[in-house]
């Protein structure tokens, strides 16, 4: 079946007759690539800041990390607003609003002079901004697609990779001109286009064609009298046994109404959307939480928080670690721009591989996830520059093929589903951010501990093995969730159907026509 789009002004809602896989989707992907490189784009290049911030406020590693810590903890937090507000005011409006507090706490920010204003400005203020303009993007773009679901969300996510790539370059040759607050300045300036991301998000109605299955035409005319004069015939000779027997469906058991009969054949109903008028959209719940009855949901969320683990300090740790052993600042840099390439290709091949079908994508997720930490747990191995280099190209291989499909996995039937992908991923990031909170701060007290930057990344590969085993157990609860599922069915199938004898008409039947033929032999 061809897709069909209703044209309508640029400010209403697209309706298509099936997921259009395509069309204003190619737009949202865009839209989507540039949120991601403003937000976790940035998120992931403020390591350049990172010593900057020490020496200027005089402050402990632990103390600066809890600046990244609270705008991934707030972040995360309040995705069930997030999801809320989309629900209550579309997706746009959402998104535009999150870019200018993105850029307001950015902004803001520059003019800090302590380390709280910083936890406020960009841990609160910004961190709010992050959550309500990457959330509602990455959702409407799942419902613009359905078979390229994973392929173009890999692609399009990959805008964090080419920010992380360009950013940390330009930041630190920005910061030896202007200084550091100037930079930052910059950056905050840069992300209010976020704004006009938001605005190209037009919301999208499936309106599928309602079919109404045509009446099989009715018999001939002599064929019905014949029918109601053999009915009426064996009706009257059964009198004897006390009951009528009469095909008519107002006498079978578990019916009592007859179905009224139409006097013509009803063809096949198409009901179409109408072109010239803009369709209600439907009524949806602003936020369920029916998901956290879901034993495979409840699994892959408990994933979520123990991976996330490793999602942000080894990013954020990667310079200090260089600088620590020897490495200049420029070269630091090469390295983490060399694992947002790296993770540019592991997107892009986790969703070329997810796009496969058919293949289970559960199980394609736990191999990146256990490759993704055998990669945390080579960089305390690594002393000099290539070493370095090589785990971090790893590293960025991995990471991307995890962190550009762990959200649009809970749209597949292994998870949640699609129906439920809004309310879903509100409640999974909203898991995920205790583990944003405690992830950063607890490798800077491990670093403050032993002196040395090796901690901090075995504390993200010991969270990321906790995931893959919450992973490795979403599929069997899937499973055990729909095998029981289908047994109450038929359980409860079993108890609705009346247990009828079934010689109860037969019997009387032939009694009927044993009289019919005794007649017969006295006439």
């Amino acid at each position: 079946m061809t897709v069909k789009a209703v044209k309508m002004p640029c400010t209403a809602p697209n309706v298509y007759t099936k997921v259009p896989d395509g069309g204003w989707g190619w737009t949202i992907a865009f839209a989507f690539f540039f949120v991601e490189a403003l937000t976790y784009g940035i998120i992931k290049s403020f390591g350049v800041f990172f010593n900057d911030l020490m020496e200027s406020f005089d402050e402990t590693n632990s103390r600066i990390s809890w600046i990244i810590s609270i705008c991934v903890f707030v972040q995360t937090f309040t995705a069930p607003l997030s999801t809320v507000l989309s629900n209550r005011f579309g997706h746009r409006f959402v998104v535009m609003a999150g870019g200018v507090l993105i850029s307001t706490g950015m902004v803001t920010a520059s003019f800090a002079r302590n380390v709280v204003d910083m936890y406020v400005t960009i841990g609160v203020i910004s961190g709010l901004g992050y959550c309500l303009s990457f959330l509602p993007t990455v959702t409407i773009l799942s419902q613009y697609f359905d078979k390229r679901r994973s392929l173009v969300t890999a692609v399009a996510s990959t805008g964090e990779c080419f920010a992380v790539f360009s950013f940390a370059p330009a930041i630190t040759a920005l910061k030896e001109q202007i200084g550091w607050r100037y930079s930052l300045l910059s950056v905050g300036v840069l992300q209010l286009s976020i704004v006009i991301c938001g605005s190209l998000l037009r919301p999208i109605i499936i309106k599928e064609q309602e079919e109404v299955k045509a009446q099989p035409p009715e018999e001939p005319t002599e064929t019905k009298y014949m029918l109601e004069n053999e009915q009426t015939r064996t009706s009257i000779e059964s009198i004897d046994s006390g009951v009528e027997i009469t095909t008519s469906p107002s006498n079978v058991p578990g019916k009592t109404k007859a179905e009224p009969k139409s006097e013509e054949p009803k063809e096949d109903v198409q009901i179409l959307v109408d072109n010239n008028s803009t369709p209600p959209e439907p009524k949806t719940k602003l936020l369920d939480f029916s998901v956290m009855r879901d034993y495979s949901f409840i699994c892959y969320a408990f994933f979520g928080l123990f991976a996330t683990l490793g999602f942000f300090a080894p990013s954020l740790y990667i310079i200090p670690l260089s600088l620590s052993l020897g490495i200049g600042k420029d070269h630091s840099a090469y390295i983490l721009s060399a694992m947002a390439i790296a993770e540019v290709f592991g997107r892009i091949s986790a969703g070329w591989v997810l796009n496969k079908k058919p293949i289970r994508k559960i199980y394609i997720e736990l191999i990146c996830v256990v490759l993704l930490s055998v990669a945390l747990f080579a960089f305390p191995f690594a002393s000099e520059f290539w070493g370095l280099m090589t785990c971090s190209i790893f590293f960025g291989f991995m990471l991307g093929t995890v962190a550009g499909t762990h959200i649009p996995l809970l749209a597949e039937d292994d998870v949640v589903g699609i129906a439920k992908m809004s309310s879903a991923a509100g409640v999974y990031v909203f898991i995920q951010s205790l583990a944003g909170l405690a992830g950063p701060p607890l490798a800077g007290v491990l670093v403050d501990t032993t002196q040395n930057y090796s901690s901090a990344f075995y504390s993200c590969a010991a969270g990321m093995v906790l995931g893959a085993v919450f992973l490795s157990l979403v599929r069997p609860c899937k499973a055990g969730l729909c095998h029981r599922q289908q047994q109450c069915a038929e359980e409860s199938a079993a108890e609705v159907v009346p247990d009828l004898p079934d010689d109860f008409i037969e019997m009387d039947i032939g009694k009927a026509e044993n009289s019919g033929k005794g007649c017969g032999g006295v006439s």
